[in-house]
């Protein structure tokens, strides 16, 4: 078995001390980012669960993503990423609350474009009480190029988020 994600193990540490917890909306990386994350030691005490909406209509029966945004914009998109990771914070409530944060991915990895938007186009969003915010990437590679380095982005966004540091402006 191969040692935890550095990144992964730093969120997790970070949420842990903080009292925190995180649910995760996957599209394009398919329980890469959950199964990242619960492979560090610990996490269970944060980590509260993962959705994989992989195809466009789930994003909006579960995560609650607008189906009107969906059709215009298709699911390659800043919104829908902001959407994905607030919703998953709802849909994974435990006793009456929701997690501290949800994080998302929406995206292309190939290997064609989707919705007009280029392989490699990828939307991450990060969404807490105070609302939601998403980052546009371009990213090389094969799928699996494309799909790993999504959760890489992703986490180490959410590692500078946890740790109290301003991840970027955002999309």
């Amino acid at each position: 078995m191969s040692a935890a994600d550095p990144t992964a193990a730093a969120v997790v540490e970070a949420l842990t001390a903080r009292g925190e917890t995180i649910a995760v909306a996957e599209s394009l990386t398919g329980g890469l980012v959950v199964a990242t994350l619960v492979g560090v030691p610990g996490a269970s005490a944060v980590v509260r669960g993962g959705v994989v909406a992989y195809a466009t209509p789930v994003k909006a029966s579960v995560l609650g993503v607008s189906a009107t945004l969906l059709a215009a914009r298709g699911a390659v998109d800043p919104e829908v990423a902001r959407q994905m990771a607030a919703g998953v914070r709802e849909v994974l409530t435990v006793d009456g609350e929701p997690a501290t944060w949800g994080i998302s991915t929406t995206g292309v990895a190939g290997p064609d474009p989707q919705d007009g938007k280029a392989v490699g186009t990828v939307f991450v969003g990060i969404a807490s009480a105070d609302g939601a915010t998403a980052w546009e990437l371009h990213l090389d590679g094969d799928r699996e190029a494309i799909r790993r380095e999504t959760v890489s982005e992703l986490l180490a966004r959410m590692s500078s988020t946890a740790r109290g540091a301003v991840p970027g402006h955002g999309e």
